[in-house]
């Protein structure tokens, strides 16, 4: 049971002062009855609640894509540049949202945005095995050895010890290349490359786990998953999935 103004705060109508004007002037309704009381108590899965006569479609927890751009940062505010939170559509928008890991402000791709602390950190842990693939382009070509070297698992910076990778060839001639990680190291895929001698020149996350990037989806563009993508496997290990709603 949660408190009428705490569940509509929860769904995006408004910050709590704005609900409760909401709930006082009599626009708000439980099951076709004019509710003011805000703090009545109410299972929202259980009941009908209207705003001006507009059910309020109740969902514990959002789960979106977002084809992340260019120059927008992985954060959920910043006070300098543009967040990825910021560019979410209206009626995405809620609070306690959030990234699931980051994405380098150059970096491009899938990324996912939740309030749901428990799955991101699930995503996020290597010990899950989550795999992240990206489509990495070089400036020259891997050698056999030099692959070999990521997959085994590389030492970037001298220093800190990489998890083995998965990689493999995607255009010989322009020197791209699809590495897949398991991790989230700051800079990771670009200190890798530079560890085998190579500077990425673009970096896309196409996939996280079985979830791939909706082609449709142009760069900037969000939507939540589709109830089928909740159900992929997200992890090679432990029992990973969106099974919440």
């Amino acid at each position: 049971m949660e408190r009428l103004d705490k569940i509509l705060a929860s769904q995006g109508v408004g910050t709590r002062s704005e609900v409760r004007k909401l709930i006082w002037s009599g626009r708000v309704a439980v099951d076709g009855e004019i509710c003011r009381a805000i703090d009545s108590k109410w299972e929202p899965t259980a009941h009908d609640i209207t705003v001006s006569g507009t059910p309020i479609c109740y969902r514990r927890h959002l789960y979106i894509m977002m084809n992340k751009p260019d120059g927008v940062v992985s954060a959920s505010n910043d006070s300098h540049v543009e967040t990825v939170i910021d560019i979410l559509p209206p009626d995405l928008r809620r609070k306690g949202l959030f990234p699931v890991g980051r994405l380098d402000k150059d970096t491009t791709g899938l990324l996912l945005i939740t309030d749901d602390g428990a799955f991101a950190h699930s995503v996020t842990s290597p010990g899950k095995k989550v795999f992240k693939t990206y489509r990495v382009s070089l400036d020259g070509a891997l050698s056999e050895e030099d692959a070999e070297v990521l997959r085994r698992g590389v030492m970037i910076d001298g220093n800190e010890q990489c998890l083995p990778a998965q990689v493999a060839v995607l255009d010989e001639e322009r020197y791209i290349y699809e590495i897949r990680i398991c991790e989230g190291k700051f800079h990771q895929v670009k200190r890798m490359a530079q560890a085998v001698g190579r500077r990425v020149t673009a970096l896309e996350r196409t996939a996280v786990g079985a979830l791939t990037l909706d082609s449709s989806l142009a760069r900037g563009q969000a939507r939540e998953l589709t109830e089928a993508e909740k159900r992929l496997p997200l992890s090679d290990g432990e029992d990973v999935a969106l099974s919440r709603t």
